[in-house]
């Protein structure tokens, strides 16, 4: 089912992050003699304007990992040329500013597009192959179910992951020598988003809030402010997938199905056993997304991509990480 990473050298840039570690995790559990890189800049104390960090890759993501870890920014030529000791396979690019609500146009760009050129000049001189992590968010407030071709986009990180579409599409075809996947990632949740903070999906800050015994917040109006949540395991399933694929592409990456933020609060306290009341409060976001919903048809056809976790299931997985996370948060 899946390729055989076995004596072949994978770089996983952004592998201190939430997927990035679950992809390096995976890696090396199934498949002992593969060769794992981790490129990542780490977190440090840096803000944006909206006070989030400006890096999320955390040390604590990688304790159990064994293979090599190279600290660098992807928009350092200095950084990057760290990589040049290696022979690459497989390149998995998922680091970026993937902060939805930051406006800094020049540095969402420099960071997000500029460095992509330099990681697919890597992989045509390693004749690697490219799995890049793009984004639901290039769909903007596009009616649902989002399907590829429907791009339209209202965040500069959405716009920066619409034009890496582009520049994979331009990329891919002007070399013969690699394969570029790009893979939009819909509302991921699940373990090792806890260092995510702020920009952690809801299922955390909503299970943490329950699990603090306060009124879970959400939206008026939530149980119509739909999303795709899809769960981690199923996101590095799709992503060891791409690694089949014999032709350049784009992808959606989600359930198929949309569910809603009152939904996770019933099932949340279901898995808790409370019943706390919602406490409802207005929208303060401008160009909010209503609905998000992946049309996943291309990735069954070409991907062979089957969500495996529905929204109840992958809470109910997800559970025992969201009581140990929150103990973090407490002592």
């Amino acid at each position: 089912m899946y390729e055989n990473f076995n004596n072949k050298t994978v770089l996983i840039t952004g592998g201190a992050g939430f997927i990035g570690s679950n992809l390096a995790f995976f890696l090396q559990e199934n498949f002992p003699n593969c060769k794992i890189i981790i490129f990542d800049s780490f977190r440090n104390n840096e803000t944006f304007e909206n006070n989030n960090l400006k890096s999320f890759g955390h040390y604590k993501n990688l304790i159990g990992f064994t293979g090599n870890i190279i600290c660098g920014d992807i928009s350092n030529q200095t950084d990057l040329k760290k990589l040049n000791d290696y022979h690459f396979d497989y390149i998995f690019h998922l680091a970026a500013i993937s902060d939805t609500r930051v406006d800094n146009q020049e540095l969402i760009m420099k960071t997000n597009i500029n460095s992509f050129y330099d990681i697919l000049r890597l992989a045509e001189i390693n004749k690697a192959k490219v799995v890049y992590a793009s984004s639901g968010a290039t769909y903007g407030n596009s009616t649902a179910p989002q399907k590829i071709g429907d791009e339209n986009p209202n965040t500069p990180y959405g716009f920066s992951k619409y034009a890496m579409d582009q520049i994979a599409s331009n990329f891919a075809k002007s070399s013969n020598n690699i394969q570029i996947i790009g893979l939009k990632y819909f509302n991921v949740y699940g373990e090792g988003e806890f260092f995510k903070n702020k920009t952690s999906s809801m299922i955390l800050q909503l299970g943490h809030q329950i699990l603090s015994n306060k009124s879970p917040r959400l939206f008026y109006d939530s149980d119509k402010i739909m999303r795709d949540f899809v769960y981690i395991k199923d996101v590095v399933h799709a992503s060891i997938l791409a690694c089949n694929s014999s032709k350049s592409g784009v992808y959606n990456i989600g359930t198929g199905i949309s569910r809603s933020f009152l939904d996770i609060v019933t099932i949340l306290q279901n898995e808790l056993a409370t019943n706390l009341t919602v406490d409802y409060f207005d929208n303060p976001y401008k160009n909010y997304q209503m609905n998000t919903q992946a049309d996943i048809s291309l990735s069954l056809e070409y991907l062979n991509y089957v969500p495996k976790y529905s929204l109840e299931e992958g809470i109910k997985q997800y559970i025992p990480y969201i009581k140990k996370s929150f103990n973090w948060n407490h002592k």
